[in-house]
């Protein structure tokens, strides 16, 4: 009677490696097999019951492949754990459109309060340059004649009102950025907001 090639190597050997090679042959060895280094190998004990397995092994260049595909997966689920606390985060902080829409209006009106402001210095400048202009007439309105305190003046005044200009722009790209973020958060909401509704209502409530 044909014996098993696992067990001719005796009750005392501790494991017993087996495999098919390329050419469909099955091995088996008390070490690793050099031949099926390229592919997966079995680990049995002296009475045959697979204890687990081993893969191929790889080169240099193939563990680095490998490592890299593991750092891409892992970085995968974090993005999508990440994607998914966002998520959560967003149903609680806006459990329907109107407590989203309300605050978006209140970031509006944030930076619509900073514009008054703007505007106000910006009105308070032109009337400060009305009256150096008047003065400016008594030297024909000739810049280079005036005093230097009064050109100086006329300078700075000049600046403040082109930095206010420049402030009441930057405040025109914040509410475009702010209308920009509510609505890519509206629009994800929704889906949210949608998938909620489907779970609830499939839910059942358990028998009592």
């Amino acid at each position: 009677m044909a014996v098993p090639a696992w067990a001719q190597q005796g009750r005392g050997a501790q494991e017993i490696y087996s495999c098919i090679d390329r050419q469909g042959r099955r091995i088996t060895s008390d070490r690793p097999i050099a031949d099926c280094v390229d592919r997966e190998q079995r680990v049995l004990d002296h009475t045959g019951t697979e204890r687990r397995r081993i893969g191929p092994t790889l080169t240099e260049h193939e563990r680095s492949a490998q490592e890299l595909q593991r750092r891409k997966e892992a970085e995968e689920r974090a993005r999508v754990a990440e994607e998914r606390r966002r998520e959560r985060v967003l149903l609680a902080r806006y459990p329907d459109e109107a407590a989203h829409q309300a605050e978006r209006e209140a970031a509006i009106d944030q930076v619509e309060e900073v514009i008054v402001v703007a505007h106000k210095r910006i009105q308070a400048l032109k009337v400060e340059r009305r009256r150096m202009d008047s003065e400016l007439e008594f030297y024909r309105g000739d810049v280079n004649k005036a005093p230097a305190k009064l050109q100086r003046q006329i300078a700075e005044n000049h600046a403040d009102q082109a930095e206010q200009q420049r402030f009441l722009a930057a405040q025109d790209q914040e509410k475009r950025r702010i209308h920009q973020r509510f609505d890519a958060e509206l629009a994800q909401l929704r889906q949210l907001w949608a998938a909620q509704r489907a779970a609830a209502a499939q839910w059942t409530p358990p028998q009592k």
